[in-house]
């Protein structure tokens, strides 16, 4: 539970659907102590947990909080710095689902007892063939299978989602009806949970020692290599940034990739920004469906899902040329609206 709104109302399902419910909130990093990550914010304060054990006590069961500081620090922020650090572009609500919303809370449930644990994501479980798949939520605006594709499928055995068949309007309508107003109209984070400001930039300097030995100013180049200009250092970059450049050519130019080894970006024109295949490292492919013909994937969070023509060992082809893929992103694989594979782009 994180004291928000589809927590909150996942629980309240799970009530009237006759389930023995406990919430657990778990900490993530500490901002009251000087070795602190990150200004805590969003899901993470003190104020949202309490504000989950207040809900939990009102709709009448047990609330826990444990501490996963520790893991999510050396699981989750460490893998961010160090792919922004290697010149990739890391997403960390992908790895924070699989090893801790999942890996270690499930660990708990196992010593509390739970058959299952719950969460307010907007997916579906699907069986099929004896075999059970992450499938895309009614809500197609909200559907969160992109971050949910690590799961195994041992995980989704003991997984519920009760806001997978609802959209968002209908989960704020039920807050309202329990009786919870305020929850029903407030805003919600996008942004990283352990970034202060949604700056990772600061992060970075403030979270790598020796960071001003790495980072530096160096070259702006064409794909033939000619020196265009300089930049500031290349983690203070991604891969499709167009605006905050520093440097004018007479047209829009976008960041077509970045070589953290020599410090060199590489500058193009929107044009260039797409791309028929990809290189992938495969984590999950569901070999039972992955020679189905109608496949498609996604490159980011808010792309379209785009045909796939083949996919042959790490590397997938796509119909449609697809744009800004980027280096440490994700690429989930569906067949329909089930999720049968994915991996981080290389």
């Amino acid at each position: 539970m994180s004291g928000g709104i589809d927590s909150t109302v996942s629980a309240m399902l799970l009530l009237e659907q006759g389930y023995e419910v406990i919430g657990v909130t778990f900490r993530t990093y500490d901002s009251m102590k000087e070795s602190c990550i990150a200004k805590e914010k969003g899901c993470c304060t003190i104020d949202s947990i309490m504000e989950a054990k207040r809900n939990a006590e009102r709709m009448g069961f047990a609330h826990h909080i444990v501490d996963f500081r520790d893991t999510f620090k050396r699981c989750v922020i460490q893998n961010f710095i160090d792919e922004y650090m290697a010149g990739r572009t890391p997403n960390p609500c992908v790895l924070c689902n699989s090893t801790i919303k999942w890996g270690e809370m499930l660990h708990l449930a196992d010593e509390m007892g739970c058959d299952y644990i719950a969460t307010g994501h907007y997916a579906r479980i699907a069986e099929r063939d004896g075999h059970v798949y992450l499938r895309m939520g009614v809500d197609t605006k909200k559907d969160q299978t992109y971050f949910l594709w690590m799961l195994t499928e041992a995980q989704l055995r003991r997984t519920i989602f009760p806001l997978g068949d609802l959209t968002k309007d209908q989960v704020r309508e039920i807050a309202r009806q329990h009786g919870y107003e305020k929850l029903a109209v407030k805003r919600e984070s996008q942004e990283i949970c352990f970034i202060p400001d949604d700056d990772y930039r600061a992060f970075l300097r403030a979270n790598v020692p020796d960071y001003k030995e790495r980072v530096h100013a160096g070259e702006y180049v064409d794909a033939n290599g000619k020196v265009l200009g300089y930049h500031e250092g290349y983690v203070n970059y991604t891969i499709g940034q167009r605006k905050g450049l520093g440097i004018a050519l007479g047209h829009p130019a976008y960041i077509t990739h970045i070589d953290a080894a020599s410090n060199r970006i590489t500058l193009g024109t929107n044009d260039d920004m797409y791309a028929t295949e990809l290189r992938f490292e495969p984590s999950s492919l569901r070999h039972d469906v992955m020679s189905s013909s109608g496949l498609t994937a996604k490159v980011r969070y808010r792309s379209q899902a785009v045909p796939v023509i083949k996919i042959d060992g790490n590397c997938i082809e796509f119909a449609t040329p697809v744009w800004g893929i980027t280096p440490g992103q994700s690429v989930v694989i569906y067949s329909d609206d089930l999720v049968v594979g994915g991996g981080i782009i290389l």
